[in-house]
């Protein structure tokens, strides 16, 4: 080779730069790092430099990412190598050498785009690839548009694998555990995929737009759940999943993403708001944006931007949804994403909600967002990324009318539901429930929040009236209200138990009114769909003037038990109407909560040392449980999943289970265990145990 350079190896110091990169957990064997922070690469040479600062002067190294490269679109950028470097741009710069090797420190900008990159050497006689990369966003990099300056909040929207995801109703918050895997084997492949057929599927060869977190956030989107021909999950709506894996029954993400890879990137059957989430998260996180899971309590879906929602039911209290949909949601998850926005004012950077699960809207992709936290709180609906459907979700009034045998629609009087409540998302560092209503809305009754309303209302009035008419009740008709009625169940029961529901009356209409009262239960989808009527009890009596009157019934659990749906979710009706025929309405909706399956650790558990952990199983039944399977896993705990075959468990009778195991990892570690069964399925547990170093 002349006077040329002669290669002999590269050594591009993966342990050390994946570790500074707070990439090893991606991987110990692929060169994976974060843009605006450098990495370290030795080139070793089989012959001699003698002339250094020469040879120096004519060396370049070169990265190339993206299917078509350029030098214009800066997917294909040359630099040279000195001994200075610059830190906002591609440069390269010499920390060691001596005749038979250089120690080089090569500097990627904080606004290069991500993906998978190729890294040259060029020189006289010498051009040969070095090595391949995988950069990613920085949350570390202050001049990188992701930049978390807090590291607990780093450690837990990038780094932490074990998830906790809420569901529920507004009064009784539950939560079920999930494993994001963003580190998982093959997952930022997948993750790169996915992107590149997202760009495929909207016609979008621009690499360099992969520098934009806005842009990932919206590919990612589309691809969840709105991709008709490769999206990442079907959604189950209503429908049974005997042709799949019914939502409530995944455990974590990587296995949806490895099952989408495997099946050459066809839908995985199914998913649900939740489920569609949790494996942005992953996605988003093993890219290096931050971000995080969030469940709203009574959500407004597909408003099309109207702050005004209405509910129809039948004469006993049924709600009707002809088309299979609903317009109040008990509860929706969508995702929350970290970074600054330089397309829009400096008050709208920080979080951003995005939102995967498909809503009816006049033009572009179905998905929500990326769309500031802040403008969604200040009502601010004129910013783009869908900031009025946002508002509206969690701020709409929906109020009830009764469809009569002759299709006449009726109001119903006192009653008005009110969304967007308790908004929770997993705390940093702690698997406890953070209440974040406040990012959105201020306090309900305040003056701010008043004037919130009152400006986006002036704003969509108008625009909304000349689209479709909006339904108010008259105020004649308001003056007429003299009755009160108030339904009241516990929040949440264990399965098994009878259901009790207490009715209060009260009367000052100024005479003795003969009433009728209709009490039903209905089980509900998570999207508000009703699945069956249940029960339902009609009572005839009569109310003195200034009465009040108490009504208690108990509804046994043979009643509701058999057809309660996957998420547990009982919406009781109270229907009341008087001499006159006014009618009056009050709901409450409730969870059933799975009989308890406890996990119990001893007082230490050390790495590398044999323990056992104890799960037991209480069935509150009257029947056995027949059929008992309990499958277990944990990272750093227990390799791969266990499945345990408990047979059954006699009624009111507690089962253990004793686990064998030995970690792996030090540090917090989850267990998770879920119970399957003929009469339960998909009940899951977890804790978090200490693992000490011996």
């Amino acid at each position: 080779m002349g006077q040329g350079l002669s290669i002999k190896k590269c050594d591009l110091r993966i342990i050390m730069n994946n570790s500074n990169h707070h990439t090893e957990e991606i991987s110990t064997e692929r060169l994976t790092v974060r843009r605006g922070q450098p990495f370290i690469i030795t080139v070793s040479f089989s012959s001699p430099i003698h002339n250094y600062l020469k040879q120096l002067k004519r060396t370049f190294l070169s990265v190339q990412t993206g299917p078509q490269r350029s030098k214009a679109d800066r997917t294909k950028v040359k630099f040279p190598i000195s001994s200075l470097g610059d830190q906002k741009q591609w440069s390269a710069r010499v920390e060691e050498q001596d005749p038979y090797f250089w120690t080089i420190c090569v500097n990627t900008p904080a606004n290069a785009p991500i993906g998978q990159y190729d890294l040259f050497l060029h020189a006289p006689k010498a051009y040969c690839l070095l090595g391949k990369f995988i950069l990613l966003f920085n949350p570390w990099c202050r001049d990188d548009e992701v930049y978390l300056p807090n590291e607990a909040q780093r450690q837990e929207y990038i780094l932490n694998q074990d998830g906790v995801i809420y569901w529920g109703t507004e009064n009784e918050i539950l939560a079920q555990p999930w494993d994001f895997g963003q580190f998982d084997v093959d997952i930022v492949d997948i993750c790169f995929r996915l992107l590149d057929i997202g760009e495929r599927y909207q016609r979008d060869k621009d690499h360099t737009q992969r520098k934009n977190p806005i842009y990932i956030c919206r590919t990612v989107a589309a691809m969840m759940n709105c991709n008709l021909a490769r999206r990442i999950l079907i959604e189950s709506g209503t429908r049974e999943c005997y042709d799949g894996t019914p939502p409530s029954k995944w455990l974590g993400s990587s296995s949806i993403l490895q099952q989408w890879a495997t099946l050459q990137c066809q839908p995985v059957r199914y998913g649900q708001c939740s489920v569609f989430a949790a494996v942005m998260c992953s996605v988003l996180r093993c890219l290096g944006i931050p971000t995080r899971v969030v469940t709203g309590f009574t959500w407004a879906h597909n408003t099309n931007s109207n702050p005004n929602v209405n509910e129809h039911y039948d004469e006993d209290g049924t709600l009707l949804t002809p088309d299979k949909s609903a317009r109040v949601w008990t509860f929706h998850v969508w995702n929350e994403c970290w970074m600054s926005r330089k397309d829009l004012l400096p008050e709208y950077s920080g979080w951003q909600a995005l939102d995967a699960t498909c809503q009816k809207k006049s033009k572009g992709p179905s998905f929500c967002g990326p769309a500031p936290v802040q403008a969604i709180k200040e009502g601010d609906t004129e910013v783009d990324y869908d900031v009025c459907y946002f508002f509206a979700a969690m701020n709409a009034k929906c109020k009830v009318w009764i469809h009569k045998d002759d299709d006449i629609l009726k109001p119903t009087f006192i009653y008005t539901k009110y969304t967007g409540n308790n908004i929770s998302t997993k705390s940093v560092g702690s698997e406890r429930c953070e209440d974040i209503t406040h990012n959105y809305k201020y306090p309900e009754g305040s003056l701010q929040e008043k004037k919130v309303l009152d400006k986006v209302y002036r704003k969509t009035l108008q625009t909304i009236s000349s689209r479709r008419k909006i339904i108010s009740i008259p105020t004649a008709i308001e003056e007429q209200v003299n009755l009160f009625i108030h339904l009241q169940s516990k929040s949440s029961l264990i399965l098994g138990q009878d259901i009790p529901l207490s009715t209060e009356m009260f009367n000052y209409s100024g005479r003795e009114k003969a009433i009728n009262l209709v009490l039903g239960i209905q089980s509900l989808h998570y999207n508000g769909v009703p699945i069956m009527q249940l029960w339902k009890e009609k009572f005839n009596f009569t109310i003195r003037n200034n009465e009040v009157k108490t009504l208690q019934v108990f509804v046994p659990h043979s009643r509701y038990g058999k057809e309660l749906g996957k998420n547990r979710l009982l919406r009781l009706t109270a229907m009341l109407r008087d001499e006159d025929s006014y009618t009056y309405f009050a709901q409450e909706e409730i969870s059933i909560c799975d009989p308890p399956l406890t996990i119990e650790f001893p007082e230490s558990v050390l790495l590398y040392q044999p323990s056992t952990v104890k799960i037991s199983l209480l069935n509150p039944l009257t029947e056995p449980l027949e059929k008992c399977v309990i499958v277990v896993g944990g990272r750093g705990l227990i390799y791969r999943q266990r499945k345990y075959r408990l047979g059954s468990v006699q009624p009111k009778s507690t089962q253990d289970l004793q686990i064998s195991f030995t970690p792996t990892e030090a540090g917090p570690r989850r267990l998770t265990a879920q119970l399957t069964c003929l009469q339960i399925q998909n009940l899951k547990s977890y804790k978090t145990i200490n693992v000490a170093v011996a």
